[in-house]
């Protein structure tokens, strides 16, 4: 315990210097402002006297008031002398106080710092271990060149010092000396080789971090040290796992094959073993299945407990190394700690946020489940609320789209601007990355335009700018409805914005665009720089168009610009005269003036920022500032062929032959159990790490043991539990990890548990204890293992106990128990919970007056399953009979039509092996068991296609043959027709407004506009009910889709003359765009 309480200690005094500093302060500057040099100087004066008193009391009180300055940011550097006088004080007390207080002074004060050399040099055979440490420090502090020879030898005997405390303030020194003379390098090397090989978890961190400053390039110092750092890690400090863990991902990309060709493992295999000839060449070539070395394994299965600590850059650096090392199916546990963190204070949700945004460019179904985690809160600060924006939109897809929708229409009115903005400019990104939604994201936007907000309006001008470049031909009434906004809109860049647009497109708005630029013309001189700059522009492209109307407009605007203020203008004025404004000065681009501004501009590619900073390793603040900083040390790409993994092996010491001849053949069955419980990946090489691992001092073991006994956290003893290996210091504590081990092989081992009882007690206990440090070899003899063996004994009934619970882990919280596994594996397109919150957002009301109709008749379409000719015979054809299906409720009816017209009977026609996209079910017929030559027969399928019109694929077989088809659903059948009134349909169809409308503008000859004529083409295309409509011009139609029961309401309004408005309400934007695509040309058609 002694060596572990010096933070205590030092915590303590501090604490108590500091409370002392404010009540020093407040007592000795009663006059204020006024008195405040003469106040200060009076008290260093006291502050000296009682420095040079001969008591210790006084020496004592005056040195916490001196760190209690320290502490609140005072300077106390002129009290120098009087302190270091006191250096060699028989006090501990007083000493350790004038360490910490030199510690921050011996670089400013160096010459009076050298004067105590002696003192500390004799400071460091001191028996007290925090009095050698702290001398440690103040050398290490000393930041003059010619001391470096003694601060080189002073590294080197504490690194052989007994106590871990020291050692571990040894590593520390290291870095500090590396700073000031980098030529010592090599020595220091040496000192860090030799404690690299300490089995103290005080020391492991420490010595670490010294490796990646000094020699991060020297991985083979790491190679005999791998699997002990990787078994240490559960009970190294917080600060010193992430550490090691960002030091060993670095390690593992070096050494291991990559884990990522894990996916490509089958295809191989099947292509591998076609033929003799190309098994020999592939085994040439060394072209085999993906095996995951053991080691590999070793590193991943060890961090993995850490994914539950409270330290956030604990987990953050677990999760690292998952994204950068583990096989892709397995990366999918850190989601879950990820979104756990959230959490935390604010600076902690950005980083992780900001590593979230990364990953779920690449993985999105990583985060998927989780989608509820990241929608705003109105307590986030605004940099939170944009990195959520961020990740959601990474997260979008067809599946979730509607909903996210609706989250952003919310956004959109928050009181934060800069927050609504770029809501604004993620549903613009929305809309280029799913084309069924931008016509839906399009209309939200122009609905915008109308907001009294200026920002917003302002924002959606310059999306609605980028989304019409990518098909400016489709809206030219939105590009006139924006050109009457000039006369309101005041932001400068969305002014800039319309008049881009208008320039672009001024071939098309004949008409206005001359009118803009004679209102344009008449602001020109109190106009903004940027929009300055686009009048200009507009003017050079509408005198090449349009020179009759705009000549004069276009030079008087030239005219203006010449004389203006700012030489950006001027310059563009001058270029564009000469360019567009023919003369004998004119050069040759004067000819090309036309191709040159009215060029095809390339449509703007709307990406995340985090798209190019996955080459950053996660978690460092290289990665934030997506910036290479200072000291960053780049992830290397995997190696082709993995380096000898021998070299990882360690000798076995000979000593521990000589104290442990009997227990040598007993180790290696319980060690190999060991891993091959999770793994099944073990080889000889683990075991003889382990072995090597039991060796050492045992003047080092009874220090350790008091340190990590004091050390063990409640979270590692669960973790302990839980089966992490984790070695304890105590007998006791081998007790309860034997137990642990033994209890979960008892069900292998029935047979020979009487036999496991003996060895168990020690073995399992060495096991577990070679990854800790040498301690667990004091208990080798054999008086200590019958001791073991009855503690074993005596504690198996309270292990028991406690195993029950061992499955229920700190991260298993109240608002994630509707996601069954943090994994990601292919899910259901709406994950439970997903489906479950669009159930309660659902805009629709559910009221008894609206109900499932019958629909009506229409001649049943068949479509082509199978040809007879690619099915050697058999045809089958398919239907939707639009009738409620009998297999399950959000299930579509399909009803297969099968002939034999070959001469020859047909035996055991059966759906054969099923592929078919995440979340979607099919309900199978029954087998046939014949069918008969020019035979017919009809069998009805349920499928659910979750709302989706993707294909369903599987294979119809027969007892010779398999045909792979596919069942693509049309939208309209994926609906039921519901019966409504008017007034619950206008009711509904309001709460269905913004990005929930699509519509588009029908022509037609008068005749196809005839009440009977509109139901028939409707009802033809989709499964929908009529609903009774008390006006001439308006024709209404209701459904609900079948999966999740979304309203979907279609209106057709006449307007004068041959065109009529078609419009669609629905929660499920992507069906509705669609739908709306196949009623147009249908309504069209003559």
């Amino acid at each position: 315990m002694a060596s572990n309480s010096l933070a205590y200690n030092e915590q303590s005094a501090g604490g108590e210097a500091a409370e002392l500093g404010q009540e020093a302060t407040s007592t000795i500057s009663p006059s204020g402002a006024f008195g405040l040099f003469s106040s200060d100087l009076k008290k260093n004066e006291d502050l000296k006297q009682m420095l040079e008193s001969n008591k210790d009391s006084a020496k004592l009180d005056a040195m916490k008031r001196i760190v209690g300055m320290i502490a609140k940011g005072k300077n106390a550097s002129e009290l120098f002398p009087a302190v270091v006088k006191n250096v060699a004080s028989k006090n501990i007390e007083i000493k350790k106080l004038v360490y910490v207080y030199l510690v921050r002074y011996a670089e400013e004060q160096q010459d009076l710092a050298l004067l105590s050399i002696s003192t500390f040099q004799r400071a460091l055979k001191d028996p007290n271990q925090l009095i050698r440490a702290s001398a440690l420090r103040v050398l290490s502090s000393i930041r003059v060149p010619i001391i470096v020879p003694i601060m080189m030898l002073a590294i080197k005997e504490a690194s052989a010092d007994l106590s871990p405390y020291v050692r571990k303030n040894a590593a520390h020194a290291i870095q500090k000396l590396y700073s000031l003379d980098p030529e010592q390098k090599e020595m220091l090397i040496e000192v860090i080789e030799k404690l690299l090989r300490d089995k103290s978890t005080l020391v492991a961190g420490s010595v670490v971090m010294a490796f990646e400053e000094v020699c991060p390039e020297r991985i083979d110092l790491i190679h005999k040290n791998y699997r002990k750092l990787c078994n240490l890690l559960v009970d190294v400090e917080e600060w010193g796992q992430v550490v090691i863990i960002h030091m060993l991902t670095r390690y593992a990309r070096t050494q291991f094959v990559s884990p990522w060709k894990e996916d490509e493992g089958p295809e191989d295999t099947e292509k591998f073993y076609d033929s003799d000839d190309e098994h020999k060449e592939g085994a040439g070539k060394g072209k085999k299945p993906y095996a995951m070395d053991p080691d590999h394994r070793l590193l991943i299965r060890n961090t993995k407990p850490l994914l539950q600590s409270r330290n956030a850059a604990v987990v953050m650096a677990v999760a690292q190394l998952y994204w950068h090392i583990s096989p892709k199916a397995e990366a999918g546990v850190i989601s879950k700690s990820l979104v756990r963190l959230l959490r935390s204070n604010r600076e902690v949700q950005y980083i992780v946020l900001q590593n979230i945004a990364t990953m779920s460019i690449q993985r999105k179904g990583m985060f998927e489940p989780y989608l509820k985690s990241f929608y705003v809160r109105s307590t986030d600060p605004t940099m939170i609320k944009t990195l959520k924006l961020e990740i959601l939109t990474n997260l979008a897809n067809e599946a979730n789209i509607s909903t996210l929708l609706r989250e952003f229409q919310t956004y959109v009115k928050s009181q934060d601007k800069q927050f609504a903005a770029a809501t604004i400019q993620t549903v613009g990104r929305c809309a280029t990355s799913i084309s069924e939604v931008a016509d839906s994201c399009l209309n939200g936007l122009v609905c915008l335009l109308s907001s009294r907000d200026e920002i917003v309006v302002a924002e959606s001008v310059v999306v609605i700018k980028k989304l019409l470049q990518m098909q400016p031909a489709q809206h030219g009434e939105i590009i006139k409805h924006m050109a009457k906004l000039l006369d309101n809109i005041t932001v400068p860049v969305a002014r800039a914005s319309i008049l881009w647009l208008i320039g672009e497109n001024c071939e098309r708005v004949p008409k206005i665009a001359p009118d803009v630029l004679r209102k344009m013309a008449k602001s020109f001189t109190t106009e903004d720089d940027l929009v300055k700059l686009q009048i200009l522009n507009l003017g050079a492209k509408l005198y090449l168009t349009n020179s009759k109307q705009t000549k004069l407009l276009t030079q008087y605007i030239l005219n203006l610009g010449k004389y203006d203020q700012n030489y950006d203008i001027r310059d563009r004025t001058r270029f564009i005269r000469q360019l567009i404004v023919p003369n004998e000065k004119s050069g040759a681009l004067s000819k090309y003036a036309k191709k040159i501004f009215l060029a095809q501009k390339p449509a703007p590619l709307l990406e995340s920022p985090f798209k190019d900073r996955d080459h950053f390793q996660l978690g460092t603040l290289s990665h934030t500032l997506n910036t290479k900083a200072t000291g960053y040390l780049e992830l290397s790409n995997w190696p082709d062929v993995a380096p000898d993994p021998s070299v990882r092996n360690v000798e076995i010491i000979e000593l521990a032959k000589e104290w442990t001849p009997a227990g040598k053949t007993k180790k290696e069955n319980p060690v190999k159990k060991f891993y091959s419980e999770s793994e099944e990946e073990e080889d000889s090489s683990d075991s003889s790490e382990d072995s090597e691992s039991e060796s050492g001092s045992e003047s080092e073991e009874e220090e350790d043991s008091s340190e990590d006994s004091s050390q063990s956290s409640p979270s590692e003893q669960e973790g302990e539990r839980a089966g992490q290996p984790r070695a304890g210091s105590r007998t006791a504590k081998k007790g309860l990890s034997t137990k642990a081990d033994s209890d979960s092989e008892d069900e292998e081992k029935e047979n020979e548990k009487s036999n496991s009882s003996d060895s168990s007690g020690a073995n399992s206990s060495s096991a577990e204890g070679s990854s800790s440090d040498s301690e667990s070899e004091s208990q080798s003899d054999s008086g200590s293992e019958s001791r073991k063996v009855t503690k074993e004994q005596e504690g198996r009934p309270k292990q028991d106990r406690s195993a029950l619970p061992k499955d229920v882990s700190l991260l298993d919280l109240d608002d994630f128990n509707s996601v069954s596994s943090p994994v990601v594996l292919p899910t259901p397109v709406l994950s439970p919970s997903l489906r479950a919150d669009l159930e309660g957002l659902n805009l629709s009301t559910s009221s008894s007056v609206i109900n499932v109709s019958s629909p009506v008749f229409v001649p049943v379409k068949t479509h082509v399953l199978l040809h007879r000719m690619s099915g050697r015979g058999l045809a089958a054809h398919y239907s939707f009979p639009r009738q409620p299906c009998l297999f399950g409720a959000k299930m579509v009816s399909v009803q297969i039509t099968l002939n034999n017209t070959t001469d020859q009977k047909i035996e055991n026609i059966h759906i054969g092996e099923r592929k078919l996209p995440a979340g979607m079910q099919m309900h199978v017929f029954n087998p046939i068991a014949s069918l008969e030559p020019q035979g017919s027969v009809t069998v009805s399928m349920g499928i659910d296609f979750c709302d989706s019109t993707h294909t369903a694929s599987f294979q119809l077989c027969t007892k010779d043959d398999c045909f792979s088809v596919n069942i693509r659903p049309p939208v309209g059948e994926l609906l039921l027709p519901v019966a409504m009134s008017e007034k619950d349909f206008k009711k509904e169809q309001g709460l269905l407004t913004g990005m929930n409308e699509t519509s588009a503008l029908v022509v037609a000859a008068p005749q196809n506009f005839t009440p009977s004529v509109i139901l028939q083409k409707v009802v033809n295309v989709a499964n929908v009910g009529a609903v009774p409509s008390g006006q001439d011009h308006l024709h209404r139609f209701a459904a609900k889709t079948v999966h999740s029961g979304s309203l979907m309401l279609v209106t057709v309004e006449l307007k004068e003359g041959s065109t009529a408005q078609l419009i669609i309400n629905t929660e499920k934007t992507v069906i509705g765009s669609v739908l709306l695509r196949e009623l147009k040309p249908v309504l069209s058609q003559g």
